[in-house]
């Protein structure tokens, strides 16, 4: 019984895994966009209207590296997405926003799947969302996880690494972990 319980929860973790992939997979293929590059795009449609965030507050929404978003920012200002304008006064800061073809595009774009998460949890009783929490961080504890850092948005690690054109970094050892 107890073997059967941990081959059932190996499942349904490598079940949360391919869907996330699955879903990164459907999003660039329907969209033409990373995951990655969708957050970056909702983050700077949230901003208010006359807002121009840096590049460190917009890896702060997205809870990315400033390198990483800044490699997320050059393609899509590739794609006509965004535009960059310098500060006048400190040339150091460039202010992001939005082109109208960024407007548009993000308008047309599906929630995150994070996002959908969130409001089916946001639906449970309070106790059922805290024992589930404390369920999934036990599991967590059992892989030894716990010191891994992890931003609360459901995309795939390797996915990350490719937006960001690190993927040759990533250490031989650490391959087999990403899904």
């Amino acid at each position: 019984m107890e073997e059967q319980t941990g081959y059932r929860m190996l499942r349904a973790i490598r079940r949360i895994i391919r869907r996330t992939s699955g879903h990164s997979r459907s999003l660039m293929r329907e969209n033409g966009l990373s995951v990655p590059q969708l957050l970056c795009l909702k983050a700077l449609n949230d901003f208010s209207p006359g807002q121009t965030p840096t590049v460190a507050v917009i890896a702060e929404e997205v809870q990315l590296s400033k390198p990483t978003v800044s490699r997320i920012l050059d393609r899509l200002a590739k794609l006509g997405l965004i535009s960059r304008e310098r500060d006048s006064v400190d040339r150091r800061r460039v202010f992001i926003s939005l082109t109208a073809a960024g407007i548009e595009r993000t308008n047309e774009l599906p929630k995150p799947l994070h996002d959908q998460f969130l409001e089916r949890l946001e639906q449970l009783d309070p106790l059922e969302r805290y024992a589930l929490l404390q369920a999934v961080e036990r599991v967590v504890e059992l892989m030894d996880a716990e010191n891994l850092d992890a931003a609360p948005v459901l995309v795939a690690d390797l996915e990350i690494a490719q937006s960001s054109s690190e993927l040759n970094a990533i250490p031989p050892e650490n391959e087999e972990e990403t899904p």
